[in-house]
């Protein structure tokens, strides 16, 4: 019998010997899945080295592959976070081969749309279903949480992602350089930003945790399935609903972020991740819980903020950029929210040549 036709007018390869041991692993595959070759094409890529591809079974289901050249991406730590997610009963890809030494990964295919594609901000009672259903998930994943699995969302860490805001945000997007003052604005905040998020009970933290990593089900009554999982650590509870309510890609209304957030905080209550029944005892008060929110999600936003320029600038990925007004208001809103933020949210006027409105602030605390 003789081998495959691997495909290749659908499929680019900018390195021909990557392309060629790819070639070698797939003829090794096919027979082994049952894999149609010949129905090779590009699924999609995202904001690192890793792309995917889409393939065909004999039997009419789907499976992915994933490309990620070993000396850009570790596949170590998705193995292993795919694994935790299974063992939790998390809808997660399957993994049927891992070629560990040359970065190919087949997987089952779990769906083809990303939750983000139908959600329309305007019609929040639209999207509240697929919310509860996302917060229920993230319960379900943090409920299997163990200290010492995944790697720490310590202080240190906190603290290179807030960097990349000044970093590449301020410093090569802008073009600018901070003066001593403004420098130390920033030291200042960023050293409230990492306490007050440190004071969050810990759990497993997916890290990006958004619609865009949500996919719909496959078939009617069917579930949403978690992708992009492999940068999870142990860290603070918030992190996770706060990506999840303040998407890099959308922005809901707050009434809406509120509500869903109260539902999810009611359910961690009462399933001792947080309040008066945990380890902690954090979070007994849910203004306490959304204030706490807010500030991991200024943590976040700062730090993809910082990334997005880092990839339109030294990846060659300028798409992400276009985002960053989402960022620079979901970073001033929250500076605005609290008095100890406002000598930074002067700052990031400055930065954004922005005039600030003259008037009274009602809320601050």
């Amino acid at each position: 019998m003789s081998d495959p036709i691997i495909p290749t007018s659908l499929v680019f390869w900018a390195d021909f010997a990557r392309k060629t041991l790819f070639e070698q692993w797939l003829s090794e595959q096919a027979p082994r899945h049952a894999l149609r070759v010949e129905s090779l094409r590009p699924a999609s890529a995202d904001a690192s080295f890793r792309r995917y591809l889409r393939i065909d079974t004999h039997d009419g289901a789907g499976r992915i592959i994933m490309d990620a050249p070993p000396d850009k991406e570790n596949c170590d730590a998705f193995v292993q976070v795919q694994a935790l997610m299974a063992q939790a009963d998390l809808p997660v890809p399957h993994v049927f081969d891992w070629d560990k030494a040359n970065g190919f990964m087949l997987l089952s295919d779990v769906g083809q749309r990303t939750l983000i594609e139908i959600l329309n901000p305007a019609k929040p009672r639209d999207a509240e279903p697929w919310y509860r259903e996302a917060s229920d998930l993230l319960l379900r994943w943090q409920l299997a949480s163990k200290p010492g699995v995944l790697p720490a969302y310590d202080e240190a860490l906190l603290r290179r992602e807030l960097q990349l805001f000044p970093d590449w945000y301020i410093g090569e997007h802008r073009q600018k350089t901070l003066t001593d003052s403004q420098q130390a604005v920033f030291s200042k905040a960023f050293d409230s930003i990492v306490a007050h998020n440190l004071s969050a009970p810990s759990v497993y933290v997916h890290r990006d945790y958004m619609a865009r990593n949500l996919m719909l089900p496959m078939q009617p009554g069917g579930g949403l399935s978690i992708l992009d999982f492999q940068d999870a650590v142990y860290g603070p509870i918030t992190y996770d609903i706060a990506s999840l309510l303040r998407d890099a890609f959308l922005t809901w209304e707050e009434d809406f972020t509120i509500d869903v957030t109260v539902r999810y905080w009611e359910k961690a209550r009462k399933a001792g991740l947080v309040g008066a029944t945990s380890q902690s005892g954090w979070g007994d008060d849910f203004g306490e819980f959304y204030r706490a929110v807010e500030w991991m999600g200024l943590q976040r936003h700062l730090k993809v903020a910082g990334i997005f320029a880092r990839l339109t600038l030294r990846d060659g990925k300028p798409k992400y950029l276009a985002d960053t007004p989402r960022f620079i208001h979901y970073i001033r809103s929250t500076c605005d929210r609290y008095r100890q933020l406002g000598p930074l949210l002067k700052v990031i006027d400055e930065i954004e040549n922005i005039q600030p409105q003259v008037g009274y602030a009602y809320g601050r605390m």
